[in-house]
C-alpha cells in the first residue's frame, strides 16, 4: 500500500497533522478556554502584530501541528528531521513573540505535536 519511504512520510505527516489539530482545536482549546494574551500589557511591538485569533489560546494548535508535522515526516525520512524540526521551533517561537500565545500553550501544542506524530507513525506501521 505505501511503497517507499517518501510516501510512508507523506502519509505520517498527514494523519499527525489531522490529529494534532483535531485534538487541539476540537477538544483542547474548548476543555481549556484560556483566554488570549494582553499583547499591550505584555507589550507586544505593535510591528509584530499579526491577527489575533479568536479561538482559545490553550493550547497552540500551529506549534501542535508543526511539531506533529516534523516529528513523524523526520521519523520516516531522518535527513528531513533538523530542517523540519527547526520550521516547528520557528512556528512556535513565533506565537509567542507575535503575542497570540503564552510560552506555556507552545510548550502544551508541541507535546500534544510528539503525541499526534506518535500514533500516526504506529498508524503507518501497521498499514505495511
Amino acid at each position: 500500500l505505501l511503497p517507499g519511504r517518501p510516501r510512508r512520510a507523506a502519509l505520517a505527516g498527514v494523519v499527525s497533522v489531522t490529529l494534532a489539530s483535531a485534538a487541539a482545536n476540537l477538544f483542547g482549546k474548548r476543555m481549556v478556554r484560556r483566554h488570549r494574551p494582553d499583547r499591550e500589557e505584555a507589550q507586544v511591538a505593535v510591528a509584530r502584530h499579526v491577527p489575533m485569533p479568536e479561538s482559545a489560546s490553550f493550547p497552540s494548535g500551529h506549534t501542535a501541528s508543526a511539531t506533529a508535522f516534523a516529528t513523524a515526516v523526520g521519523v520516516v525520512l531522518p535527513p528531513a528531521a533538523v530542517p523540519l524540526g527547526s520550521l516547528a521551533v520557528a512556528v512556535g517561537y513565533s506565537r509567542v513573540h507575535t503575542g497570540v500565545h503564552y510560552p506555556g500553550d507552545v510548550a502544551a501544542g508541541a507535546v500534544l505535536g510528539f503525541a499526534a506524530a506518535a500514533v500516526s507513525l504506529a498508524v503507518v506501521r501497521g498499514l505495511g
